[in-house]
């Protein structure tokens, strides 16, 4: 059997070291957003020390709290600003409201339930952080951390995307704020900041046959940088295995470099990895699984095969070319599916809506990626579109899954990797092969070990296929028949009979009925009966016989003689007596 396309990533996509000058102003800013979300002493707090924020940055997308003490009335808070805004009106108040418990004198914004005095302000217009509170019960905190969306910088029209965990709005802020600065970033580049496959893959077998990175294919993910796909078959032929079990599957050494990470992007360590056909696109964030460090991982996969009958029975598609939708993953010469097309779509109708494309799907030609300057408003129009159901539907309407598909069923299973008593000499081995150094360059936290084989030496085909065919139907319908009435081929015969002497009495009747109207036609044109042919004869002896009327014609007017050659007089061929001929016929015979 074909081994199955494996691709592996980094749950990280970039190495925190080659992005920190990218990300390093949007980190101080969720830094100073935590600790006044965190509400730290005044002497914790780092801001009058530290540079002063880039706040143009913040307000792009921020941050903001929503104060749910009073909920027909719920008021907004940002975080960095001492002005606030009542939900229901959206409209920016210049006095500041009390949230909670608090109290306020002068300028200075305090959350919580806190007393705050005086007239202090930070640099850059930045309140200080309040003092923590000494006793704050749940009932107290009735507030939300939101991330507030605009359709542009000012705008009134702006929707709040709350969470019930603030590490779940830090994480979608962060996200949606690297991704505007890395959408900049040119792809070249993008990679070179991602994990090399020298680095992360150290070590690789298939079957009793060594590998190495150099058997893998690079391509760029956008949610996982750099991937890496072994048996892609772009290439080559796909490899086949030979037999099922451990030992005649893929195996593999993965550095993760947890130490790395970028700490607000990336809130799982481990290795991201998926099994799928060859010349298919690997949609991990969908069908993929995580890896944990610090273990062996082993897969055991078994293979369905479905295969779905097309039109009239089901509406798939064999190779998308039928599909309204331009498939934008084609620049990778991978084949169609059905989650290529739904991403394919939602960026059409992103960039018809929003004017630029999003930076996790592929670009249409000519379009450039969402950002922050370029397009201010980008953020609430994606977050529209994500949310509007009737977006949703045109695509899922408008994509059709494959009537040939692969599926890849995983038993996976974990143990410790590697034990205490072998961790010294396997770290030991595994950095120097990697670094060329007796010192361990490794640890339990970035190492992962893969096991992925065949389950069992054979596969599963589902197949549809069509409930009632023509012959299922003539056969059912001959058993109701035979069943219910006793019928058999000779009443079926008799039945063909009747029906052909029915059409032909019908086709009788209607020569007939034709005749008829016929001849009523040809009565209506001439009223009397027409003249036999003795009847015309004797017209032409007998001036009497005509059916002109004798008053017509003055008695004394002689008729005109007939032109022509007269008619032959049949009378002289009749015998008559001699003494009835005259001296005429006497003088002829003499």
């Amino acid at each position: 059997m074909k081994f199955p396309a494996v691709t592996v990533c980094n749950a990280n996509p970039f190495k925190y070291s080659e992005v920190k000058h990218l990300l390093k102003e949007l980190d101080r800013l969720i830094e100073a957003a935590l600790e006044r979300i965190l509400q730290p002493t005044p002497g914790n707090s780092s801001e009058n020390t530290s540079p002063p924020l880039d706040l143009e940055l913040w307000h792009q997308i921020p941050l903001v709290l929503i104060d749910e003490h009073d909920k027909d009335n719920p008021i907004i808070l940002d975080i960095f600003e001492s002005n606030q805004t009542t939900v229901g009106n959206e409209t920016a108040m210049d006095n500041q409201t009390v949230a909670g418990n608090q109290t306020t004198e002068g300028d200075q914004t305090a959350v919580g339930n806190q007393t705050a005095a005086g007239n202090q302000t930070a640099a850059s217009n930045q309140t200080a952080a309040p003092p923590a509170p000494a006793n704050v019960t749940s009932e107290e905190k009735k507030y939300k951390l939101a991330v507030k969306l605009c359709s542009h910088q000012g705008s009134d029209n702006c929707t709040y995307r709350n969470f019930t965990s603030a590490a779940q709005a830090v994480t979608e802020w962060y996200i949606l704020q690297s991704t505007s600065i890395l959408s900049k970033v040119p792809l070249q580049e993008r990679i070179r900041m991602g994990y090399q496959a020298e680095d992360m893959i150290l070590a690789c077998l298939y079957g009793a046959e060594p590998c190495n990175y150099k058997n893998f294919t690079q391509i760029y993910h956008p949610d996982h940088g750099n991937c890496y796909i072994f048996n892609w078959g772009m290439e080559e032929e796909a490899l086949n295995s030979s037999n099922p079990g451990a030992e005649f599957g893929l195996k593999l050494i993965l550095d993760i470099s947890q130490q790395d990470y970028i700490p607000y992007l990336s809130s799982a360590a481990g290795a991201r990895l998926m099994l799928h056909q060859q010349k298919s696109f690997p949609f991990l964030k969908d069908q993929g699984i995580y890896a944990m460090a610090g273990t062996e991982t082993s897969i055991g996969v078994l293979v369905d095969e479905l295969e779905r009958m097309g039109y009239p029975y089901s509406d798939c598609t064999m190779n998308g070319s039928d599909v309204p939708v331009k498939n934008l993953y084609s620049q990778y010469n991978t084949s169609y599916s059905i989650q290529a097309c739904l991403r394919s779509c939602f960026q059409n109708h992103m960039v018809e809506i929003c004017g630029c494309g999003h930076y996790m799907f592929p670009l249409p030609e000519g379009v450039n990626y969402c950002n922050n300057e370029d397009d201010p408003g980008w953020a609430y129009c994606y977050s529209s579109l994500r949310s509007s159901i009737r977006h949703r539907q045109i695509c899922i309407d408008s994509c059709k899954e494959t009537c040939n598909d692969t599926q890849y069923k995983m038993t996976i299973s974990m143990a410790d990797w590697p034990s205490e008593a072998s961790e010294d000499w396997i770290f030991h081995i595994l950095s120097y092969e990697r670094d060329m150094s007796t010192n361990v360059t490794l640890d339990r936290n970035g190492i992962i070990k893969l096991n992925i084989y065949f389950q069992e030496y054979n596969y599963r085909t589902i197949s549809e296929s069509a409930a009632t065919t023509i012959v299922w139907l003539l056969s059912s319908l001959g058993g109701q028949f035979g069943f219910w009435m006793g019928g058999s081929v000779l009443c079926l015969i008799e039945f063909g009979e009747i029906i052909i002497d029915s059409l032909w009495i019908t086709i009788i009747n209607v020569i007939g009925w034709c005749k008829g109207l016929k001849q009523k036609r040809a009565q209506a044109r001439y009223p009397d009966a027409p003249p036999t042919v003795s009847e015309l004869v004797e017209a032409h002896t007998n001036l009497g016989f005509q059916h002109e009327d004798a008053g017509a014609l003055p008695r004394d007017e002689a008729l005109p003689p007939e032109p022509g050659t007269p008619p032959p007089n049949y009378d002289s061929l009749r015998v008559q007596p001699l003494d009835v001929l005259g001296p005429d016929s006497d003088a002829e015979t003499e």
